[in-house]
């Protein structure tokens, strides 16, 4: 696996970036399209849980590849049923 790469994201009219190995980021755009949004609404509604949840010492990079995490469990559970 290579290494991180920035991407450029806009929250709520602003614009940031977060770090993320091409896997997560390629696993973030199918979640996203899995949702029906594209990724800057994701990651604004991840953002928007984390700061809900107490969570801001959890960086918005880390908390896009919990969700990655999180999807592709579940994706997994289905699966088993």
């Amino acid at each position: 696996m290579t290494g991180m790469r920035k991407h450029s994201l806009t929250l709520a009219g602003h614009r940031t970036s977060v770090s993320l190995e091409p896997a997560f980021w390629l696993a973030f755009q199918d979640c996203a399209g899995r949702e029906g949004m594209s990724v800057n609404a994701l990651a604004e509604r991840i953002d928007a849980a984390r700061l809900r949840g107490g969570q801001d010492d959890l960086n918005l990079s880390a908390a896009i590849r919990l969700h990655v995490l999180e999807d592709l469990q579940a994706r997994l559970r289905m699966v088993e049923e």
